[in-house]
């Protein structure tokens, strides 16, 4: 299986890129792993919903362009589904076992995900209520991927 994170904005903080790193490395005997990053928008700090809406189409359209058209698309939005780590493992081995060997998951920037992008996703995501930082939930969702498939293989970590 081929999981894509593509996400919005470079990795800069150490720990996320070393985090990131290790689940990578854990996952390496499993699925291929991509991590796909796309420049995000130079925006001021406080911006009009206008402008907000412009952010978010110009990194949608970056991100858009990223994704294979065979992919399997989910969305990570606070509107999403909420899935339990079970749920998210029977959801890749559900996918798997059905042909769609490519997934991607897509992470917006600080303005969310644009329409375009939430319309193209199968399935849309939520790990929650609570408003994470972009980087962080990429650090979230590689350790959640890796613990899904230790589910699937029956195999000793997920506690």
């Amino acid at each position: 299986m081929h999981i894509q994170i593509a996400a919005v904005g470079k990795l800069k903080e150490k720990y996320l890129v070393m985090g990131i790193a290790e689940y990578a490395k854990r996952l390496g005997p499993y699925v291929k792993l991509t991590l796909t990053e796309v420049p995000d928008e130079k925006a001021p700090e406080t911006m009009s919903p206008a402008e907000e809406a412009i952010v978010r189409e110009r990194e949608g359209e970056r991100l858009l362009a990223q994704l294979k058209p065979d992919a399997h698309v989910v969305a990570l939005a606070l509107e999403g589904e909420l899935w339990s780590s079970e749920d998210l493992a029977d959801q890749l081995d559900k996918l798997a076992t059905y042909g769609r060997s490519h997934v991607a998951f897509v992470i917006g920037g600080s303005t969310g995900l644009a329409p375009a992008v939430l319309k193209r996703a199968q399935q849309k995501l939520s790990f929650g209520r609570m408003t994470l930082p972009h980087q962080l939930m990429r650090l979230v969702l590689v350790e959640q991927v890796y613990r899904a498939v230790k589910i699937n293989r029956g195999e000793p970590y997920h506690k």
